[in-house]
């Protein structure tokens, strides 16, 4: 297990993705205020927009695509936590995880303008709102990703000498 993934840039915005910010408070976390006040238990951001699209009744693909978010970002989330990206190394990972963000960020983008647009009623504004929140956290995510990788250098202490 690698204890340091979650304290990383990129492990805090996995856990953003799925926890709201600030919700999770333990012995290691950062001294000083919250970013928002918030209770104990951490608030779930892609599973709450779940619940608001399936309890309100919307659309099957707006609850099918919060669904597979909040799964897809969970299961990234323990690749790297268990570290199985260093033991796979014929995918690289990184690469998947933005194509993974950018194609989620282009189905929130869609699913929570109609949604915002549509509301039908409040939860499925709720949901829309939470979606445009996740779209933003899936931009940032593509742009931590692509700062951290390059095709052109050579990835580890093995690499060849040009």
């Amino acid at each position: 297990v690698d204890r340091a993934f979650p304290r990383s840039p990129r492990g805090a915005l996995k856990i953003a993705r799925t926890v709201r910010p600030g919700a999770a408070r333990g012995p290691r976390a950062r001294p000083g205020p919250a970013l928002t006040p918030s209770p104990p238990v951490p608030q779930l951001l892609a599973l709450a927009a779940f619940i608001c699209f399936a309890a309100s009744g919307a659309h099957g693909a707006y609850t099918a695509l919060a669904g597979m978010e909040t799964v897809i970002t969970v299961l990234f989330l323990l690749l790297y936590l268990l570290r199985l990206d260093v033991q796979m190394r014929f995918i690289f990972w990184p690469l998947a995880d933005i194509f993974n963000s950018v194609i989620a960020a282009l189905f929130l983008l869609v699913v929570a303008l109609f949604a915002i647009i549509i509301k039908t009623n409040k939860g499925t504004l709720a949901g829309g709102v939470l979606g445009l929140i996740l779209l933003v956290l899936c931009i940032v995510d593509v742009v931590l990703l692509c700062k951290k990788i390059s095709l052109d250098r050579g990835r580890g202490r093995n690499a060849p000498a040009k």
